[in-house]
C-alpha cells in the first residue's frame, strides 16, 4: 500500500508540477501577485505526503495531512483548478500551510525542513501563505477551509 501511495504522489507530483510550469510558460506576460505562491504548490504536496509517512509525526497530526492531501488531490473544492487553472490551487496551498504550521508547533521543524523539496525556507513559506490567505482567497473562504482543518 505504500509503495502504491508513492507510485502515486509521485505521478501527481509530477503532473502537478508539469500542469504549473505550463502555465506559467503560456502565461509569461501575466503579472499575477500569486504566482510565487502557486510555484510552491507542487513542493508542498510532496511535503505533505512525507510528512504523513514519517514515523517521528505524531498519528494526530498525520490525519490531518492526509486531509490536506485529500484537499489537494480533489477536483472539488471551493477554487477549482478545472475552472481557473493554477490559481485554483490557492486555497490548497493555503490549507496545506494551515495544516503544516500546526505540525510545526508540535514537532521538530527540522523534520519538516528534512522533507522539503524546495529551494527557499518552507518555515517561512508557512508563515508568508498564511499571512496572505485572506488576501489570496477572500476572508470567507478563508474562514471556511480554516473550519474543515
Amino acid at each position: 500500500m505504500i509503495k502504491l501511495m508513492k507510485n502515486d504522489h509521485e505521478d501527481f507530483y509530477k503532473k502537478l508540477r508539469s500542469d504549473i510550469n505550463s502555465w506559467m510558460s503560456k502565461n509569461t506576460s501575466l503579472d499575477n501577485k500569486w504566482k510565487d505562491f502557486i510555484l510552491l504548490a507542487p513542493d508542498m504536496f510532496h511535503l505533505l505526503v512525507k510528512l504523513s509517512l514519517d514515523s517521528r509525526v505524531p498519528i494526530s497530526k498525520k490525519a490531518k495531512l492526509t486531509g490536506a492531501i485529500a484537499y489537494f488531490i480533489s477536483p472539488l473544492d471551493l477554487l477549482p483548478e478545472l475552472f481557473l487553472g493554477p490559481l485554483g490551487y490557492l486555497d490548497d496551498i493555503s490549507i496545506a500551510a494551515y495544516v503544516l504550521n500546526d505540525v510545526v508547533n508540535e514537532i521538530d521543524p527540522q523534520i519538516v525542513r528534512e522533507h522539503w523539496a524546495g529551494d527557499s525556507d518552507i518555515l517561512f513559506n508557512i508563515k508568508n501563505i498564511l499571512a496572505n490567505a485572506n488576501n489570496m482567497l477572500g476572508s470567507g473562504i478563508w474562514r471556511k477551509l480554516r473550519k474543515k482543518f
